[in-house]
């Protein structure tokens, strides 16, 4: 057992195969040498063996927060859900803001373990210490907008106060490889297929409903003195301070325009290097802009609102509305999640700057629970593809724009066609057709089974992120050497390549790259474990970060 402040020395081992809830204690070792969250969540993970089917019952699902999640350290409302992944065959571990990771702390757990697969549908109900499975046949089907509202009225409208849900769309039912786990509005643990293994174990969702305290350091006054420090560098930070910094204003997407403007941002599934390059090549007339799904454009003309996580002062999350009545649609969407990234993977890789209809997509796949990068690369793979003629054999009129559809129409998707893209994300999330199903199966099954390996953009499995790599050879190395597959958060290269963070480095230049690597993959390894956010780093340095952990913990590491 540890006796280290910031731990309630609980965790909760859940098999579903039978009903039964174990309580365990963590090792004192375990805590000094993993810290928590990422590093804990995965050593369960590792020690179940390397011969676990990442879809069968005996892969270990594992929700575990840190020893500074909860607190008052700044942006400590993270959870780290640690499995292997079904799409990349490897350990991963995929992080989600908002307050959940918060109330489990609160609700007395450092994690909560599930292995087994449960006879039918099942939600699993956590509260003061203890864990009860619950039936969640009325559940199944729902998409997680739906599933979040239904478990609210079951439990009196506490959600939102006190009460966190966890869960998967339509996406995890049916296996997609990339589907994901949501929280909150919009959050969600987005890489990996953690929600494909939630679906597999026939777990709906987690809820949990706090009713501890915050609790408190073990060393009050270290603890306090950097707190403090924190603080004050995150306010003058040009990226993070409140109501003025870069991320407070625009969110992660006011990268859109700055890595556009470098030749940093892959478009049409990365055979170019910007948008820009793009209407020179004559790809597209002037429409196709990278700036208008920027994180300017979208805080002029969309934005309606700016929530946040557990104690976080910087607010980068951007809720925005559209209105598609002018396109025929009878409806307005509202969405939390107009990221950097997934703007990019759903826009610019794949061929359409439409702000309004990436809009309505990062909706779709909330709420099937469906990875945002993921599904947006693959389109753009399946539209290089279409292009190409392979899926010529498969016929019908999959995915086909209506003045392409015929009865003797081969499947496919038309480059930046993205009234059609909205209903493709359906597709693939119920695996309503051949195509749909194939990708369903993720960049390498297509590859694999198309002779598509030149279309592909991943990387042991998982496809990259918003960050060419001609262009930052720091990620590029990130890329390469990710356990979890192509990554931008195993080590943020970009803070020192774009931001200048901690100092300015040329993008294109490879010396010096892997030291900067390792160092920016270190820093994370720590912050994940703690489970704080990365968004820290962009201002705090160790020292801030080691005196918020010894005095949480009362440990004295140097």
């Amino acid at each position: 057992m540890t006796d280290l402040g910031g731990f309630h020395d609980h965790v909760a081992r859940v098999d579903l195969s039978d009903g039964s809830v174990n309580y365990e204690s963590i090792d004192q070792d375990d805590a000094e040498k993993y810290i928590g969250a990422r590093g804990l969540g995965v050593k369960y993970v590792f020690d179940q063996g390397p011969d676990v089917d990442p879809m069968g019952p005996e892969n270990l699902l594992a929700f575990t927060n840190g020893p500074l999640t909860g607190t008052q350290v700044t942006m400590s409302g993270r959870i780290a859900v640690c499995t292997k992944s079904p799409l990349t065959g490897t350990v991963t571990d995929s992080h989600h803001g908002g307050w959940s990771g918060a109330r489990l702390k609160w609700a007395g757990f450092d994690g909560l373990l599930f292995e087994g697969e449960a006879d039918g549908p099942v939600y699993a109900y956590v509260e003061d210490g203890e864990v009860e499975l619950r039936d969640a046949s009325d559940l199944w089907g729902m998409g997680f907008h739906e599933t979040r509202d239904a478990i609210e009225e079951a439990h009196d409208g506490e959600y939102g106060r006190d009460l966190s849900v966890m869960g998967i769309g339509e996406a995890g039912e049916n296996e997609i490889r990339y589907a994901c786990i949501m929280n909150e509005d919009d959050r969600a643990s987005g890489r990996g297929g953690t929600g494909c293994v939630m679906g597999t174990k026939n777990l709906k969702a987690v809820v949990v409903k706090a009713s501890t305290d915050m609790q408190r350091p073990a060393d009050s006054e270290t603890f306090r003195e950097g707190h403090q420090q924190a603080m004050e560098v995150i306010q003058e930070s040009e990226v993070t301070a409140p109501n003025e910094g870069g991320l407070s204003l625009y969110g992660t997407n006011v990268l859109m325009n700055a890595t556009e403007e470098m030749s940093g941002l892959p478009a049409r599934n990365a055979k170019y290097t910007s948008t820009a390059d793009a209407r020179e090549d004559g790809f597209s007339d002037d429409g196709f802009d990278a700036e208008k799904v920027s994180g300017e454009n979208v805080r002029e003309n969309i934005l309606v609102e700016e929530p946040t996580c557990h104690s976080c002062p910087v607010a980068c999350k951007k809720e925005v509305e559209v209105d598609l009545a002018h396109k025929g649609e009878d409806m307005n969407v509202q969405t939390e999640s107009y990221e950097y990234e997934s703007a990019w993977a759903l826009g610019p890789n794949a061929g359409h700057t439409d702000r309004d209809e990436i809009a309505l997509m990062l909706h779709r796949c909330n709420d099937h629970g469906m990875d945002t990068i993921e599904a947006g690369n693959m389109l753009a793979m399946a539209m290089e593809m279409t292009e190409e003629g392979k899926f010529d054999d498969l016929g019908g009129v999959d995915g086909r724009s209506p003045s392409a559809r015929g009865t003797e129409s081969p499947a496919g998707i038309d480059w930046g066609d993205s009234e059609e893209m909205v209903e493709m994300l359906t597709r693939v999330a119920r695996r309503e057709t051949e195509l749909a199903d194939h990708l369903a199966e993720g960049a390498d099954h297509l590859a694999e089974t198309f002779d598509a390996g030149d279309n592909s953009l991943a990387v042991k499995g998982q496809t990259i992120p918003a960050y060419d790599p001609r262009c930052m050879k720091g990620m590029a190395i990130a890329y390469a050497t990710s356990n979890r597959g192509a990554c931008h958060l195993r080590g943020y290269t970009p803070a020192a390549e774009i931001l200048g963070i901690p100092e300015k480095v040329d993008p294109v230049e490879w010396r010096g790259k892997g030291e900067l690597t390792a160092t920016f993959q270190d820093l994370h390894a720590v912050s994940d474990s703690f489970d704080i956010c990365k968004f820290n780093a962009f201002a705090e340095g160790i020292e801030e970060y080691v005196l918020q952990y010894n005095g949480m913990t009362g440990l004295d590491v140097g």
